[in-house]
């Protein structure tokens, strides 16, 4: 049960008379209905209120929920003024010390004033509303909101806001707490009109069906709410940070299941398997063949890794390598409507890449004039990096069908067959991590350049090991998504 839920259920029982018990020496609310009436007709003989016209008699088809036996249905118009003229003030009227109180004044709910302004601080247009110091202030605008409170002192509002006195001394934190009830949101809420600015009319709020305890009663109801409600907070609270919990759990557990796998304590290691010192070497041979094949153009030195550089520590048998050392790596093409000439080809974006997937739902097309240039291909395997709008972020393309790709995409192309897939996960680890962070350029646009990747330490585990942990990262991961 959520904490708002609570409070409804709590509301409701009150409103049922289920709280707190029935006592006979409180006397009945048929006594204070006398009450009530007879208060009226003193106020209208005093010429203080106008004589309203009697609202229909409560049959029994209509009365909502039982009630206790010492209780009364009434209308909200016979036991309030919410149906009597409002005091009204132009604003040539309006004093600058005045208190003016506006709807985002209010806190949906709990009804609490979160800003308090003088007329002075506000541009003040048109008639306000006058109301004083213990009336019920109601807001006819969007009702679902439920901003209701007792005034704690004298102001003017926006005509939105309706403020009404109570008869008979009714206790006015128990009548808010009725409106504010689940049986008087249903009603109010299934007949209010208008689309985008829905309001309740006056004749659907006088009406509203109320049910009356004794006086005494309604006060018992009013400090059994005011105790439960701080409980209801702490509840409140415990539940927030639990739900929170829950959220944030499965991105939680996914981040920690990626830091294991790219640590080397996701997998046991298999002294069979060898050492990514063996890979590295084969790795170079590879490299030393393609460059004198005219395949590979010479690397550049690249600077020695130190310690520091190290952003977790990793199995003995795994060594540490720059991103050049085992992938080759390099930008697409500029594409440029006006100057390109050649065969219309699809081709990948920015946009078209999501983290581990393609969404290639709006390929475009540009022309190309060698549409089997090598450089500008995507081929199965290779990793898709962004290079800037989250930059990073980056997907396997694992299609036999090979595609063109822009400019502001870095293709990875790893060496010896190495698993593609762990330095998605790899890359993703430090992305969510912040590593990419000191690497990336530009103030309001962020980008991951080439020179950037160049200086990129990797972990590099033997060939198998590879293969291992993204075999039991695709049957863990899957189980995250499924906490979600």
């Amino acid at each position: 049960m959520t904490p708002q839920e609570l409070k409804n259920s709590i509301l409701q029982l009150a409103i049922q008379g289920k709280l707190v018990e029935q006592r006979q020496e409180e006397g009945t609310a048929e006594e204070l209905y006398k009450q009530i009436q007879a208060e009226k007709q003193a106020l209208i003989k005093a010429g203080k209120i106008k004589k309203e016209k009697p609202l229909p008699e409560i049959s029994e088809d209509e009365k909502p929920f039982d009630i206790p036996e010492s209780w009364m249905w009434v209308h909200l118009g016979d036991c309030t003024t919410y149906a009597l003229s409002k005091e009204k003030i132009v604003a040539d009227a309006i004093l600058p010390s005045m208190w003016s109180l506006d709807l985002e004044d209010i806190e949906k709910e709990s009804g609490r004033i979160a800003v308090r302004r003088l007329a002075k601080e506000r541009t003040i247009v048109g008639e306000k509303v006058c109301f004083h110091k213990g009336q019920i202030l109601y807001s006819k605008l969007r009702p679902y909101l439920k901003k209701i409170l007792i005034a704690p002192e004298d102001g003017i509002c926006t005509p939105e806001l309706v403020p009404f006195s109570v008869f008979g001394n009714i206790d006015t934190q128990y009548l808010v707490g009725v409106l504010k009830a689940p049986y008087i949101d249903y009603i109010i809420n299934s007949v209010t009109y208008g689309v985008k600015m829905p309001r309740v009319g006056t004749d659907t709020m006088i009406n509203l069906l109320i049910p009356l305890p004794p006086l005494a009663e309604q006060k018992r109801i009013v400090a059994k709410i005011e105790e439960l409600m701080p409980l209801i907070d702490r509840y409140e609270q415990a539940w927030t940070r639990l739900e929170d919990f829950n959220k944030r759990f499965p991105t939680d557990m996914q981040k920690s299941l990626l830091q294991l796998a790219i640590s080397g304590k996701l997998v046991e290691q298999r002294p069979e398997e060898g050492t990514g010192e063996e890979l590295y070497q084969k790795i170079q041979t590879e490299k030393q063949s393609l460059i004198r094949s005219g395949k590979l153009k010479k690397d550049k030195p690249l600077p020695e890794i130190t310690e520091d550089e190290f952003p977790f520590d990793i199995p003995q048998s795994w060594k540490w390598v720059r991103l050049p050392e085992v992938a080759s790596m390099c930008l697409g093409k500029m594409l440029d409507k006006q100057k390109n000439k050649g065969t219309n080809c699809p081709y990948l974006r920015n946009v078209n890449v999501r983290w581990g997937e393609f969404d290639l739902s709006d390929l475009l097309e540009m022309r190309f004039e060698d549409v089997e240039d090598l450089r500008f291909l995507i081929e199965k395997n290779d990793i898709v990096m962004c290079e800037g709008g989250e930059p990073g972020r980056c997907a396997v393309w694992e299609s036999e069908i090979p595609i063109h790709f822009q400019k502001a995409l870095h293709r990875i192309r790893l060496y010896y067959g190495m698993t593609p897939k762990l330095y998605q996960y790899c890359f993703r680890l430090y992305s969510e991590s912040g590593l990419f962070n000191s690497l990336f350029t530009g103030t309001t646009i962020k980008h991951l350049t080439g020179q950037a990747l160049e200086k990129v330490v990797i972990p590099l585990p033997p060939l198998t090991e590879q293969k291992r942990i993204v075999a039991k990262l695709e049957e863990l991961l899957p189980l995250c998504d499924k906490l979600k």
